[in-house]
């Protein structure tokens, strides 16, 4: 039986603790993808990003193509800790499967691998398909999106293949996103014997709240939110360093220049005297909008999905996707 097949497969991939930086369990995940692709035919490799992270898989059946007609892009990463594949399994009841990773996202691995399987021979032949599956999408594809940003720019579509949401809907537009560490270099003094020879980083950092919140702009859906920080060493002591960590999201990638120029002005003029702002952009994926050309892609899903008696729904999301890419589904 297919499903019994697919199950099987699906539990290989599901029970091998592979979060980003389980980087053994990762290149697990990417060697059982590449059986599963080699024994289909298709040519594979793995690709080598670096000793932070696991390998990536490239497939394809025209490897050396100048263009794909389809670039189809997964991840082999997940959120969870070692010891999560001990705790809870792949396990199953009447209407689901459960287990860490199980939609997000190695159902989306291997449903590529079986749409590729049920392809008609004609259409192999005449199209030129490219499948990515990256180590590091859970925290940003950092040291993979290079890679895949280069495949996509060959691609002439390409697909993010996670789950659907919750309601079925596929994902036509989301925001961009954006990650900045701010560092407050001030000077340290006792608070009760000489405070007036201190510059607080504390202070600094309340007054650069106060103004970076002021640069968002919520009729056209950007947000600014300082969620964590960090500073001082005793209630006595004025704090010589305080730390913010900055998360940026917006609808329009205009929005993005805006504030990062504003922000770049800003940490350069500094918020209280005699305290240096330092800003680190972190990580940065620009906003996925739906273009004239994502519109025309999504009529071929939709026209697709009704060959299939499946109705096709979408979303505007906010939330980032770690991946480069044009749709995500």
């Amino acid at each position: 039986m297919n499903l019994d097949h697919y199950i099987e497969e699906l539990k290989t991939l599901v029970n091998v603790d592979c979060g980003t930086g389980t980087i053994e369990g990762v290149a697990t995940v990417a060697g059982v993808m590449q059986q599963l692709w080699q024994r289909e035919g298709w040519h594979t490799e793995q690709v080598n990003l670096g000793d932070k992270v696991g390998p990536g898989v490239f497939v394809s059946n025209k490897p050396h193509a100048e263009q794909f007609d389809v670039l189809l892009v997964g991840h082999l990463d997940t959120v969870f800790s070692p010891g999560t594949v001990a705790e809870r399994p792949l396990s199953e009841d009447d209407t689901r499967l459960y287990g860490p990773g199980v939609s997000d996202m190695k159902s989306g691995l291997l449903n590529i691998l079986w749409a590729m399987r049920d392809l008609n021979a004609s259409d192999k032949d005449r199209l030129a398909i490219a499948v990515a599956m990256n180590p590091d999408e859970e925290t940003g594809s950092v040291y993979s999106h290079e890679w895949i940003g280069a495949l996509a720019k060959r691609a002439r579509c390409v697909l993010v293949c996670e789950a659907a949401r919750a309601d079925g809907s596929l994902v036509k537009a989301r925001k961009g996103m954006a990650g900045y560490h701010l560092t407050f270099s001030g000077v340290a003094a006792h608070a009760g014997n000489d405070p007036e020879k201190g510059r607080s980083a504390i202070t600094a950092l309340a007054n650069g709240i106060i103004a970076i919140n002021a640069l968002a702009d919520w009729d056209r859906g950007t947000t600014l939110n300082i969620g964590v920080i960090q500073g001082g060493s005793a209630a006595n002591v004025v704090a010589d360093k305080a730390v913010a960590e900055l998360d940026v999201r917006f609808w329009e990638n205009d929005e993005y220049n805006r504030v990062n120029q504003a922000l770049e002005a800003l940490c350069g003029k500094g918020f209280s005297e005699d305290v240096t702002t330092s800003l680190t952009r972190v990580n940065h994926k620009p906003a996925m909008a739906a273009s004239d050309a994502t519109q025309a892609l999504m009529q071929q899903v939709e026209a697709a999905g009704k060959a299939e008696d499946i109705a096709i729904t979408w979303q505007a999301v906010g939330g980032g996707s770690g991946q480069p890419g044009r749709m995500a589904g």
